[in-house]
């Protein structure tokens, strides 16, 4: 948690959230005064209930802004986009508050109040929103960020992360050239090698000197990052500043030192004993939220299919230090649909799925048996996914460091499944392995909550299911 919120955009992040979940609460509490003015002897609640029920229903909004991903850095959508996903957001805190009406009766704030506090609650924090962003979009508020480096590795960021969304969090000034480097970034973001370093760090107000020069040896400017460094200004690595931006690890960037000496990998006994433990709970209190659903999907393979086909579907995947154990799933192909034998990648519209196996995958319903994995200690709740040993045996011979994401545990959810789209190729593979490498190197129990969330977003609106 405390490696994540070194981010500085992470900050502003809380920072809104903090914000709004008190409009929330706020929202609550005008619209008590609203709906009771005309006759206040009517509202007989203590202000201690009323502060309870604000802050239930502060929190219930939250999770479902939370749950629509409002609160992710790189989140890409026109203003309309923004409008639906925040009244989605409403409805989908809206019903979870209903029924938390249904199971705690004292928290009920009545219809009225119910639905003036939505709507205050609703414009104050969509206003509030619109203002934040453009003050994040200041350039005034960025940090200010050089490149020490003009090279194949520094015109990464160039690449990468042209958009507006990759860079809320700093303002490029540009790149430093290094010595006797192949120019690989335009002219026009080139700083002239002639300006000494610490002049331009005072002139130009530099908060961060990101160093991506292609040859380290012998061509760093130490005495002059040292001064900078005294003055002030944080001196980071090519591959942990695009960590830290972008969510993910950048594999042509690579190296075992980096790896070594970078950080996180958290597996010290506390940490196991606290994901364990979540995992429990999370994955009991799924199986009892998700057991009318689980028996829906059975009746309904049952009747597509008939009596005598198996309603579970059994699948060898590659667990943590590269164990092997066996995945259940409902059955959501044909059962003829590998009978030769040989393992192959879903597609789109693939013609092996079933057309209850359809609607299953597209809700993600057809992975709830793996609750059972879950309790079993074969997977975590959050984490990579896992593959088959047919497909990780030839991406470990193709992709570097494709067997560090069989560190940990593999999961149901994970932060490759957030950020990328559902993967079915080789090239796929290694993307998403860029946000498992960065989930091995800084899982959580903050960041498991966050994915957990999220991961609700991915549910509704079927992203990348095949």
């Amino acid at each position: 948690m405390i490696r994540l919120f070194r981010q500085p955009i992470l900050r502003w992040i809380t920072l809104l959230a903090v914000c709004e979940l008190g409009l929330l609460a706020l929202s609550l509490q005008l619209a008590t005064l609203i709906r009771f003015a005309p006759a206040p002897e009517e509202l007989t609640a203590s202000p201690a209930l009323l502060a309870g029920r604000a802050a239930m229903f502060a929190l219930a909004i939250l999770l479902g802004m939370a749950a629509l991903g409002e609160y992710r850095a790189n989140l890409r959508m026109s203003w309309r986009g923004q409008i639906a996903r925040h009244a989605i957001a409403f409805a989908l805190g809206g019903l979870a508050l209903v029924v938390g009406y249904y199971v705690i009766p004292h928290a009920y704030v009545g219809r009225g109040v119910f639905g003036i506090a939505l709507v205050i609650g609703f414009l104050a924090t969509a206003a509030f929103r619109g203002l934040f962003m453009r003050l994040v979009e200041l350039e005034a508020l960025k940090r200010r960020v050089i490149v020490l480096g003009a090279g194949e590795r520094a015109a990464q960021i160039h690449n990468r992360m042209r958009r507006r969304s990759d860079r809320r969090g700093f303002c490029l000034l540009g790149y430093m050239p290094g010595a006797n480097e192949q120019l690989r970034v335009p002219t026009e973001l080139l700083i002239s090698r002639d300006t000494a370093l610490t002049d331009l760090v005072r002139r130009q107000r530099v908060d961060e000197i990101v160093v991506g020069v292609d040859d380290r040896r012998g061509s760093l400017p130490m005495d002059d990052l040292l001064a900078c460094r005294q003055l002030g200004v944080q001196i980071t690595d090519l591959t942990t500043f695009v960590e830290r931006e972008a969510g993910r690890v950048q594999l042509t960037m690579l190296d075992p030192s980096w790896l070594v000496f970078s950080g996180g990998f958290n597996a010290s006994p506390l940490a196991l004993f606290v994901k364990r433990a979540f995992d429990i709970l999370a994955s009991l209190a799924i199986a009892l939220l998700c057991w009318p659903l689980m028996l829906g999907v059975v009746l309904a393979i049952r009747l597509e299919s008939g009596a005598g086909q198996p309603i579970l579907y059994r699948q060898e995947r590659v667990g943590e230090h590269g164990r092997v154990f066996w995945l259940y799933k409902f059955r959501s192909m044909r059962t003829d649909a590998e009978m030769d034998g040989v393992a192959r990648w879903a597609k789109a519209n693939d013609d092996r799925v079933t057309r209850v196996g359809r609607i299953c995958r597209k809700l993600r319903f057809d992975e709830l048996p793996q609750l059972w994995n879950v309790v079993r200690g074969d997977m975590s709740i959050v984490g990579p996914r896992p593959e088959r040993p047919q497909f990780v045996s030839d991406l470990e011979n193709k992709i570097r460091y494709y067997g560090l994401r069989h560190s940990i545990k593999p999961g149901l959810a994970g932060w490759a499944q957030l950020c990328y789209s559902y993967g079915a190729s080789e090239e796929d593979a290694a993307e998403k392995l860029k946000y498992d490498l960065f989930y091995v190197k800084n899982h959580s129990l903050f960041l498991d909550l966050v994915i957990l969330i999220e991961t609700v977003e991915v549910v509704l609106f079927g992203r990348g299911a095949r």
